[in-house]
């Protein structure tokens, strides 16, 4: 897959500020998509493109335990999140989505916003190709890159049942 643009967040990006609250009450991703980190960067729904890559300081994700977070930003068309920590439950509901989040402290204090950035998943490889430089992200134990693969806990579920 192409290589995709960094957005740069701060430490403590919280659920509420990914997703606010106010747009809840819509069960479709796409039109929560409209509205991810609208509170934080208003510019971001007009600019992101499939393939970028998110990038957060500490804690992203913290707050309370909603999955529209992740699936809002899934649904921007951000590739992944890469952050120097997340909040546990946000780490959980990306995975229960099918959504790869990387955490790498280092790559998430040297990625700048706009850096155009590649993943290999498989490795854990983080390539900031502005900078020309490499990090390394702890790379998904296999099951966890089985469930992201399947397209979340309930696909890979299904799949299980059927093998």
């Amino acid at each position: 897959m192409a290589a995709g643009h960094a957005f740069k967040y701060p430490d403590n990006v919280d659920t509420d500020v990914i997703i606010p609250a106010r747009y809840l009450n819509s069960p479709s991703a796409a039109e929560l998509a409209k509205h991810c980190m609208e509170d934080i960067d208003k510019t971001f729904v007009d600019k992101v493109q499939p393939g970028d890559i998110m990038v957060g300081g500490w804690n992203f994700g913290c707050g309370s335990s909603r999955e529209h977070a992740p699936m809002a930003i899934q649904a921007t068309g951000i590739r992944c999140v890469i952050a120097a920590s997340f909040a546990r439950i946000f780490y959980r509901n990306s995975i229960n989505i099918g959504f790869p989040i990387l955490e790498c402290p280092q790559a998430a204090e040297e990625i700048r916003a706009g850096d155009e950035i590649d993943v290999d998943f498989d490795t854990g490889v983080i390539t900031d190709l502005t900078l020309g430089k490499q990090f390394q992200a702890a790379a998904f134990p296999p099951f966890i890159k089985r469930i992201v693969d399947e397209g979340g806990l309930l696909p890979y579920l299904k799949a299980e049942l059927h093998d």
